[in-house]
């Protein structure tokens, strides 16, 4: 199965597109891509008229000379020739909004964005992508080494959606020889007292029942040998708990479901997810998302 042959990766004309760039190039057969769209959206391309009545021999950016630039960063980083390639400009006063149509205009399977930490930019339109997607969604991070990830965290709770999340995990390990770490995050529920029982003995209890959910779930799958983290919520924002373990299991990516257990096909992501996206600063992270299943609700959000 191809998870992400269509990809889109949104750049800004910072030195952050150099960065994306040299790591698609590096993740490309591990994501799958057989066609790369390039897209920058910017709110106007026009110099302003009293900086050109000041400095009257500025021109302001082309469409094209701008996507001519961006092919040319492509080659210079050797962007694979077997991949199908397009670059395209676009303006809109909404960019959000305008960069999430075309995802949906080109139909793919995987947004890719880039999340800095010491250029200059706030995150905002990729924290926005993130948030309402129609597809799946990478966020690469400034500072991280250009390489294929050896040690690959993933978020479980035991739901269907989790099983195309670990069809994936399982084919990066086979081919690029990544260890799995599944991780589980239980929580003692309110009113455990009147069992009789302790915080302590519930959290077992909770723990054990966790261990022999995860057991029927990996039964479904190649390795069945897997051990599942179990990590015990203490009431801290999620977000920060998980970037912790994280750090400690030295994870190079996180994986995770945009929802997990609802019901409804949400395109919008869960507390879990969006709480992980702002706690997690360093560490790559890939959302996934059940494309077929978003774009009705995708359709519905722009009526709104």
């Amino acid at each position: 199965m191809q998870y992400f042959p269509k990809v889109m990766v949104g750049l800004d004309l910072t030195e952050m597109d150099d960065i994306l760039i040299k790591k698609v190039v590096a993740l490309s057969k591990f994501l799958g891509i057989e066609k790369c769209y390039f897209v920058h959206v910017a709110k106007n391309l026009e110099i302003p008229q009293e900086i050109l009545a000041l400095y009257p021999d500025l021109i302001s950016p082309t469409d094209e000379s701008i996507e001519a630039m961006i092919h040319n960063k492509l080659k210079e980083h050797s962007f694979p020739k077997d991949i199908e390639v397009e670059a395209f400009v676009e303006e809109g006063s909404h960019p959000l909004d305008t960069f999430l149509r075309w995802a949906k205009l080109k139909d793919a399977d995987l947004i890719v964005m880039g999340r800095k930490e010491d250029l200059p930019g706030n995150g905002v339109l990729a924290d926005g992508v993130a948030k309402k997607a129609p597809c799946s969604i990478l966020l690469l991070q400034e500072k991280r080494p250009v390489k294929l990830p050896k040690k690959i965290l993933i978020l479980t709770d035991f739901s269907s959606h989790n099983h195309m999340i670990y069809e994936f995990s399982e084919r990066v390990a086979s081919t690029a020889g990544a260890e799995l770490i599944p991780l589980h995050v239980y929580e003692v529920p309110t009113g455990y007292s009147k069992t009789g029982k302790t915080y302590e003995e519930f959290s077992e209890i909770m723990k054990e029942n966790a261990r022999k959910d995860f057991k029927k779930f990996v039964s479904k799958h190649e390795k069945t040998d897997l051990e599942c983290e179990l990590l015990l919520n203490d009431g801290r924002n999620i977000g920060i708990q998980i970037t912790e373990f994280a750090k400690k299991a030295e994870a190079d990516v996180i994986l995770l479901g945009s929802r997990g257990r609802t019901a409804s096909a949400a395109i919008l992501l869960g507390s879990t997810a969006e709480k992980l996206i702002h706690a997690n600063k360093l560490l790559p992270m890939l959302i996934f998302k059940k494309k077929g299943e978003t774009m009705g609700f995708f359709d519905a959000l722009f009526k709104i």
